[in-house]
């Protein structure tokens, strides 16, 4: 009996070869985590007109990981952010969450492990309230963003756009999650403040340390 393979799965497939044609020196793992976290600092390094301490740390993070690859391999990174962004416009979900637990990085990443994106799904269509003009949302372990990406989704379900309605704090304790989540919801354009530290033990407040806060573009826009 021949296996069905669905287009989602071959498309991830070819994320799998883009990335596993840079390793070598590097680990695939590697590979995707330095993509996402560069990803995310020049979003955030573009989007701040101040270049102050915070945006100086972050340049000199992001060409220091940008000085581990060559030329070559560096311009990979635009592809896989494209091929990224391309999926989100054409099929908006958890794509980085689906990718991170499909190619087994989850038990590579100290047990971290995601809730399958249609069971966020379903948690969001029984929990999203659509009556407010405003929808607020705080989540406090936020992985790679599903729950905020199905909240999102719920909202548009009901005719409602959540790029005018949501704003969001989304909270890991674990920076490479951050990171996804932060770039996920970057390109959706979901008005959010993506947070690194301990929810239980320091929980996002207002003068929070700025180095620890990644501000999306819709955000961003709200302050201007």
């Amino acid at each position: 009996m021949a296996m069905h393979v669905s287009k989602q799965d071959m498309r991830q497939t070819e994320l799998q070869r883009m990335i596993l044609s840079m390793a070598g020196k590097y680990t695939a793992y590697k590979i995707f985590t330095d993509w996402i976290e560069c990803t995310s600092l020049a979003v955030s390094n573009t989007l701040q007109q101040i270049h102050d301490k915070v945006w100086e740390k972050r340049e000199k993070q992001y060409q220091a990981i940008m000085e581990e690859y060559t030329q070559e391999e560096r311009a990979k990174f635009p592809e896989l952010t494209a091929w990224l962004i391309e999926e989100l416009e054409g099929d908006p979900r958890d794509v980085l969450g689906e990718v991170f637990m499909r190619s087994g990085m989850g038990s590579d990443a100290g047990g971290q492990f995601f809730t399958p994106f249609n069971i966020s799904r379903m948690m969001a269509k029984l929990a999203v309230n659509a009556e407010d003009e405003t929808v607020t949302l705080s989540e406090p372990s936020c992985g790679s963003g599903g729950s905020i990406i199905a909240a999102a989704l719920a909202l548009k379900e009901k005719g409602i756009n959540y790029q005018s309605t949501m704003k969001v704090v989304a909270q890991d304790l674990d920076w490479r999650c951050v990171h996804m989540c932060y770039v996920q919801l970057s390109f959706l354009g979901i008005d959010a403040l993506c947070v690194q530290g301990d929810t239980l033990c320091d929980p996002y407040r207002k003068g929070y340390p700025r180095e620890r806060i990644l501000r999306t573009p819709k955000n961003m826009g709200a302050l201007l």
